[in-house]
């Protein structure tokens, strides 16, 4: 009778599974196929074409370099500035890092229109940075940071990164040592999700960016609302092909990386296999290896 039970509860937890990723997908594949359609209001019967997407290629090439140049030097800040911060908060665990973390975590809890005003009031009137693609990196790297540091201090906190210095430290390694040899490398899972989080948030990130940019620093979103609102609607879902393009293979080369390390992790943890034992005579005990050095 359970047996049934848990095979029912499967069943639907399945059908339930599928009906959200149909969901989820349907909007995706219509938008791709109008992108390739001669006319998207007769459709696929129209005929196929790649036409649009070499008009996507045409008009807004520059968003897509400069989309892909503000992820990479917005995952390179975040870097430097995340992963120190977070091993700084896992080592002291108080009130003020708490206070620290929550602070972090205000660009995200307010939406971006309003994190995009307040940086225009103060930062507005220098107009080199203000028509600088730089400006648009400020907001997001403000944006993403929390993710890389919640990421980070989630995997610190799971391997007792404490412990780990202190047994660095009792060897003689200085501070810059165990950070680089001993923080790093166990906290690798932790760094590559913060990474992806934070180049695809970048990549797709638009309230913000739409508040930010300039004629000259347009990115990706912004481009994409852009033809969608005053070009024909063929161009806009070939931008939309053009985005997935762009971002599904880095997506996959990132969760390539994560599960590499994760496997690595695990071989590394398994124990060691027991020590060999030696031939005894008939009626002894055997031995193993270290008995028979000592002995």
């Amino acid at each position: 009778m359970s047996t049934a039970r848990r095979s029912t509860q499967y069943w639907l937890q399945l059908a339930l599974t599928l009906a959200l990723c149909v969901f989820m997908v349907i909007p995706v594949v219509l938008s791709v196929l109008a992108g390739l359609s001669n006319n998207i209001f007769v459709g696929v019967s129209s005929g196929l074409t790649t036409r649009w997407l070499a008009e996507v290629w045409s008009l807004y090439r520059g968003t897509i370099f400069l989309s892909l140049g503000i992820a990479l030097a917005c995952l390179a800040c975040t870097l430097v500035l995340g992963v120190p911060a977070a091993y700084y908060m896992a080592l002291r665990r108080n009130r003020i890092t708490r206070i620290i973390e929550e602070l972090l975590m205000l660009p995200v809890a307010l939406p971006g229109l309003a994190t995009a005003l307040g940086l225009i009031l103060l930062y507005g009137g220098w107009q080199s940075l203000r028509t600088s693609w730089v400006f648009i990196l400020i907001g997001h790297v403000l944006f993403t940071l929390p993710f890389m540091v919640r990421s980070v201090l989630a995997i610190m906190s799971a391997i007792d990164i404490r412990t780990l210095e202190d047994a660095a430290a009792s060897f003689g390694a200085t501070r810059l040592q165990r950070f680089f040899t001993v923080v790093l490398p166990n906290c690798r899972q932790g760094i590559l999700a913060g990474a992806l989080m934070v180049v695809t948030l970048s990549v797709g990130e638009f309230n913000l960016t739409w508040m930010l940019h300039t004629p000259t620093t347009q990115t990706l979103p912004v481009g994409l609302a852009d033809s969608y609102a005053s070009m024909r609607l063929e161009i806009g879902s070939a931008y939309t092909i053009v985005f997935f393009i762009m971002i599904i293979p880095l997506l996959v080369a990132m969760q390539a990386m994560s599960a590499a390390g994760a496997r690595a992790r695990r071989h590394v943890a398994e124990p060691a296999t027991p020590a060999a034992t030696v031939t005894t005579p008939a009626g002894t005990a055997p031995q193993n290896n270290a008995e028979t050095r000592h002995a």
